[in-house]
C-alpha cells in the first residue's frame, strides 16, 4: 500500500471527506465532520489511525510497524508504515476499523450516525476486529 491506495480506500468509505484542517501537508480524512484517518503528504511513510485501546496494544506488540501515534492520544491512535509484515489487506483492515469507530462512537447528532450506520450496513462493510 501507497498514499494513493490508502487515500482510494478512506475515500471509497460511505460519506468521507478529506480536508487540510492543520497545515498546507497534513491530510485528514473525515466521516460525520470527525477524523479517523491522517496522513503526511511531505513524506508519507505511514498513517494514523484510530484504534480500540485493547486493540491498539494487540497490534503495537505483534507488528514493528504499527507504534503509538505521535501527537495524537497513544491510548486511541496508532501510527502505521505502509512498508512491513502487515498485508495491504491488514492495513485495510485497521483504516476500517478506525472509521467505523468513530462513526459509533464520535459521530453526532444521533439521528446522523444511525443513518451512516445504515448505509454502511447496506454496503455489507464489516469490522473484521470484532469477529475475531
Amino acid at each position: 500500500m501507497d498514499i494513493v491506495d490508502f487515500s482510494e480506500y478512506c475515500l471509497s468509505l460511505p460519506e468521507v471527506e478529506e480536508c487540510l484542517p492543520f497545515d498546507e501537508v497534513t491530510l485528514v480524512f473525515k466521516v460525520g465532520g470527525k477524523m479517523f484517518a491522517v496522513v503526511g503528504l511531505d513524506n508519507p511513510i505511514g498513517f494514523v489511525v484510530k484504534c480500540d485501546p485493547e486493540r491498539a496494544i494487540l497490534l503495537r506488540d505483534r507488528y514493528e510497524q504499527v507504534k503509538a501515534a505521535f501527537h495524537f492520544n497513544k491510548r486511541h491512535w496508532n501510527s502505521l508504515r505502509f512498508e512491513g509484515r502487515m498485508s495491504d489487506e491488514q492495513l485495510r483492515r485497521e483504516i476500517l476499523h478506525s472509521y467505523l469507530l468513530v462513526v459509533r462512537q464520535n459521530v453526532v447528532p444521533k439521528a446522523r450516525r444511525l443513518e451512516l450506520l445504515q448505509q454502511i450496513q447496506q454496503e455489507g462493510l464489516v469490522d473484521e476486529a470484532e469477529c475475531q
